[in-house]
């Protein structure tokens, strides 16, 4: 059975379900002769006759009776892979592997380019992973990360393709009892103003791009920053100004992070320090879901913008 053509299989249900060489033919679209020919070599391949030929129509023989079953089981089994194979390559089934950083994870637009994703292909398995910018670039280089949203910029590197999708202001995290803020409503502040405080920063490790901007950002303002520490998330930056160990520089977006003993203030003058939000994914033929995400991404970005 392996050598039969699934095609004639077809014709032969055709025939079988209709009992009648014309109205089958007419069923399949091609004309009654060749239809007749081929459950010919249909029969000639298998070594039996499958069809009695009557004056008014065709009826299966006992052969013909036993190969129904199996020939309906065939073709359903090869159409539902074919089905199978088409949903992987069109993003609507399959696994998608989705890597984010903590401080990623709490701009708006990502949940909700997830949220429509899952929306749009519901069958896809969506597996979500958190880790610092390094590891998740190097997570998708080796295929263990379909696709990732990271903080900052590596720059072109070998492997990886990167996309800006979003940049955000960045605000100085102060300490409540501050006497920067203390007792008073500060929004904005110079970035010249912080060179005589101790900086929390997270480690450079973690996410060199952002990292190198803001040290690029103090010496354009005049002073080379006082890095008291160095904390292995953007999040746990925040929980070390709570402490009063310093002021860190975050993306907007962390004020969403409800952290008690962190004020928020805005940073201007001389220079507005910017937070990219990127997405990454393997130079390589993507995945059905994975061009599906990245479709998302581009179409929502696109929303915000207009």
């Amino acid at each position: 059975m392996a050598s039969v053509d699934l095609r004639l299989l077809r014709y032969f249900l055709a025939v079988a379900e209709e009992s009648h060489l014309t109205k089958a033919a007419a069923r399949l679209g091609i004309r009654q002769p060749p239809l007749s020919q081929q459950i010919r070599v249909l029969e000639q391949e298998l070594g039996v006759t499958l069809f009695h030929r009557l004056p008014r129509g065709m009826e299966l023989t006992e052969s013909g009776r036993a190969l129904v079953d199996d020939a309906r089981n065939i073709i359903a089994l090869v159409d539902q892979a074919v089905d199978g194979v088409r949903r992987v390559s069109q993003g609507e089934a399959g696994r998608l592997t989705v890597g984010f950083t903590g401080s990623a994870a709490f701009h708006p637009f990502v949940p909700t380019v997830i949220r429509r994703f899952r929306e749009s292909a519901p069958n896809v398995r969506l597996v979500l992973e958190e880790s610092s910018t390094g590891e998740l670039r190097e997570a998708v280089s080796e295929g263990r990360v379909d696709v990732a949203f990271i903080r900052g910029s590596y720059g072109p590197g070998p492997g990886v393709v990167e996309e800006t999708v979003l940049e955000e202001t960045m605000l100085a995290a102060f300490p409540a009892d501050h006497p920067a803020v203390k007792g008073r409503t500060r929004r904005h502040i110079a970035l010249s103003e912080l060179a005589e405080e101790s900086l929390i920063l997270y480690r450079r490790h973690s996410g060199p791009g952002l990292y190198d901007a803001i040290i690029t950002a103090c010496s354009a303002s005049g002073f080379s920053p006082r890095i008291a520490q160095e904390a292995p998330r953007m999040l746990s930056t925040l929980s070390l100004v709570a402490a009063g160990l310093g002021v860190s520089l975050v993306p907007a977006s962390l004020r969403r992070v409800n952290i008690e003993g962190v004020v928020y203030v805005s940073v201007t003058d001389p220079v507005e320090l910017r937070a990219p939000l990127n997405l990454i994914w393997r130079d390589a033929p993507q995945s059905g879901a994975t061009r599906k995400l990245i479709e998302e991404v581009r179409r929502h970005r696109e929303q915000q913008a207009n």
